[in-house]
């Protein structure tokens, strides 16, 4: 059986389809029952919250355990702080407790100590506490999700709305998406030899706002440029919105980190040692998600006549 933490989020539900389509039994953790209702049936849910733990209950009678949750953004008083670093820590130690064969902890690339994002100071502070823990385990380092940032871009494009490019959106970025992820997850549950200890995935591009908000325009037909949040406002969101929208703050601050920080990320060695895991690219994602029209085709039984 294998526990994954945060399995009904972006990755983590990516990550419990790849298990269950290899076979693999699952159980998932959440703290919100509701939100497990898109898993399939035969997936085991058990409601825990890490922050708080404990979490026996949740790994007893598993072997491995997946940890895809995070804090950066979510309901309430969520942190990474809560969620990257204490709930880590407490999810480690139940799986100590439990005898547990193996860990899988989902980090980001460029998880420091000293980073200017939260999230990625309390993912290194995960990542110390596994590897102190004595657990057989296997690190999974990513570069920023390419489908959360296709949402937050492109949020309004479907509709006619303009594509939001935050600040000046010229930095190149590098971007992966999520199914590509999960594939290395499921390789590091299993203990594929190529894995080790960990490895730090990307994706074959490195990718400015302004272009992803190109690219999402484009594909509508539309000439129009992308709308801009200057990097002022970004930053004046990012402190004024603390106390009351925690979560839109950190947001707002990565938006900021990510304008002025090198994000890129040389994929192409890692890439070279798994060829079995496909390279997607931003047009694959965005190809595989039915444009406006086609949606409303599939949806009404005259206009499927009529294509």
């Amino acid at each position: 059986m294998i526990l994954v933490a945060g399995g009904t989020g972006r990755l983590g539900c990516r990550v419990v389809k790849v298990l269950t389509d290899a076979g693999d039994q699952v159980r998932v953790l959440t703290r919100d029952p509701r939100r497990a209702s898109q898993l399939p049936a035969e997936i085991e849910v058990v409601v825990g919250d890490v922050r708080r733990g404990p979490l026996d209950a949740a790994v007893e009678g598993c072997d491995r355990v997946v940890s895809a949750m995070h804090g950066f953004a979510g309901p309430g008083r969520t942190s990474p702080a809560a969620v990257d670093r204490d709930g880590n820590r407490n999810l480690i130690a139940a799986a100590k407790r439990a005898g547990v064969d193996r860990f899988v902890l989902l980090s980001i690339v460029g998880a420091s100590p000293v980073h200017p994002m939260s999230l990625h100071r309390m993912k290194y502070a995960a990542e110390q506490e596994l590897r102190a823990s004595g657990l057989s385990a296997a690190i999974v380092r990513s570069t920023s999700f390419l489908e959360t940032w296709i949402e937050i871009i492109g949020a309004k494009v479907d509709d006619g709305g303009p594509a939001l490019v935050l600040g000046p959106g010229q930095n190149p970025i590098n971007f992966v998406c999520v199914d590509d992820v999960a594939a290395f997850v499921h390789l590091a549950v299993h203990a594929d030899q190529r894995i080790g200890a960990g490895v730090s995935v990307g994706g074959p591009q490195n990718l400015s706002f302004t272009e992803i908000a190109e690219h999402l325009l484009a594909r509508q037909g539309r000439t129009d440029r992308p709308k801009q949040v200057p990097l002022t406002a970004l930053k004046v969101m990012s402190v004024i919105a603390r106390p009351l929208r925690p979560g839109f703050a950190r947001q707002a601050r990565a938006a900021v980190v990510m304008n002025t920080t090198d994000m890129t990320f040389d994929a192409l060695p890692i890439r070279n040692r798994f060829p079995d895991i496909p390279t997607t690219t931003l047009a694959d994602v965005t190809d595989a998600k039915p444009r406006p029209d086609e949606r409303r085709r599939r949806s009404d039984p005259g206009l499927r006549q009529n294509p």
